[in-house]
């Protein structure tokens, strides 16, 4: 009788384990199926709304504070020359173009300016060498319009300008564009500032590099070698270029 209620209950145990349902086979499943994941990969935080950029203003100090240099301990200062380590120019010729206003509008000459002017702040933060996040964070601080707009103004003030080049920056000043995000961050009036200041840069570039140089080492910009010293970089005294 024992051996046969063991029996007995030995099928009743295999039974009720075979008509168990089972599932599929799945060679990715996790361990533990009733384990809640820590993180569900597919599902992306919500994005926050982005917030619009507050108005930045610079003055012409501190965008001269942004284009210092460490180079007092070079002391290298080098004159401003027609050569460059035996080249005619650092920047490509231009094409030869007697009277650009009668041949392009203004919003070319601003396009064409905005690239050479880049093309300034890059190569002064060459020297002395920096990382290349730093170099990119510092040419994106004086590149933008707001930094453009107070050099601008520095130019104004010293009354470097000739009345033709004046004449350009008005008619720069008109360069008509859609709606942008930097302008409305900036605000129309410095976005067309800025704009006026590229359209110079664009008209020099075509007519007198020699001026453009000038213009752009007043600025703060190196002209000569990139080791160059400019008279904002050189605390108590100026130097003479």
């Amino acid at each position: 009788m024992p051996a046969t209620l063991s029996a007995m209950s030995s099928l009743i145990l295999r039974a009720s384990w075979d008509t168990q349902q089972r599932l599929p086979y799945n060679p990715n499943a996790p361990r533990n199926p009733n384990k809640k994941p820590l993180s569900q990969p597919n599902t992306l935080p919500p994005t926050p709304s982005p917030l619009a950029s507050p108005s930045i203003s610079l003055t012409a100090q501190s965008v001269s504070n942004l284009l210092k240099r460490n180079t007092k301990a070079q002391g290298v200062v080098t004159k401003l020359e027609d050569t460059y380590l035996g080249y005619e120019r650092w920047m490509p010729s231009p094409p030869k173009v007697e009277k650009p206003r009668s041949v392009y509008n203004a919003a070319t000459l601003a396009y064409i300016g905005d690239s050479i002017y880049e093309l300034y702040a890059r190569r002064h933060f060459l020297f002395p060498p920096l990382s290349i996040e730093e170099h990119n964070d510092r040419v994106m601080a004086v590149v933008r319009c707001e930094a453009q707009d107070a050099l601008l103004q520095k130019l104004l003030n010293d009354n470097c300008l000739s009345a033709e080049e004046r004449d350009v920056l008005r008619w720069g000043k008109n360069v008509g564009s859609a709606k942008t995000r930097t302008k409305k961050r900036a605000g129309a009036a410095v976005y067309n500032r800025a704009s006026s200041l590229e359209t110079l840069v664009g008209y020099l570039y075509l007519t007198n590099v020699n001026r453009l140089e000038e213009i752009m080492l007043k600025l703060g910009f190196s002209t000569g070698s990139s080791a160059q010293m400019i008279p904002e970089e050189v605390d108590g005294e100026l130097t003479t270029i």
